[in-house]
Formats: structure tokens, C-alpha cells, sequence
């Protein structure tokens, strides 16, 4: 078995089916989806060298209304519901990324 390292430390989850249904509603002008939104605002780098990582995932099964679900895996007992007013800034640092 072969690893390969990644310098992630955290992990955030967003919800692909949330954000599909919004479709954006994030970013200066309110048309980029959460992910992309919270990789440009916490400056993140790409792929496994970045400090963090930003994935789309299935369906995590809340399915808020006009929002969007989130999880940070170094907190997996608190998830998020992110509504597409909340300025980018506040979500990443709640979920611990610099911005």
C-alpha cells in the first residue's frame, strides 16, 4: 500500500445538492458556489499542497431551504447551514480557514 501526503489540516465539506439548488449565490457577484467561494476567500492553494481542503460532496441529508450545508471535519460534531447573505469572511473563519 503507497500513501501520499497532503498538508492539509482540516477538511470542509460542502453539500453539492445545496449548492446545485441555489445555483451560486456566493462571491462578489453572488454567482460562484460556496466551495469555489471558500477556496478564493481563504486564498487557498490547489490540490494536496494547499493548507486546506475544499470538496463538494454528495447529499448530506439536512437539505435546508436557500442554504447551503457545510462540514468542517476537524469539528464534525457542528455542521453548518451557510444562507448566501453571510458574508464569506465570517463562514471562513468559523470554519477556521484565513481569509
Amino acid at each position: 500500500m503507497k500513501t501520499v501526503r497532503a498538508n492539509w489540516r482540516t477538511t470542509i465539506l460542502v453539500c453539492r445538492k445545496c449548492s446545485k439548488k441555489l445555483g451560486g449565490g456566493f462571491g462578489p457577484k453572488g454567482r460562484t458556489d460556496l466551495a469555489r467561494a471558500l477556496r478564493d476567500e481563504a486564498g487557498l492553494g490547489k490540490g494536496r499542497k494547499a493548507e486546506a481542503g475544499v470538496l463538494e460532496v454528495e447529499c448530506l441529508k439536512i437539505c435546508p431551504k436557500h442554504a447551503v450545508t457545510v462540514v468542517d471535519t476537524a469539528r464534525p460534531g457542528e455542521w453548518l447551514v451557510v444562507k448566501p447573505e453571510t458574508p464569506l469572511a465570517e463562514v471562513a473563519a468559523r470554519l477556521g480557514l484565513r481569509g
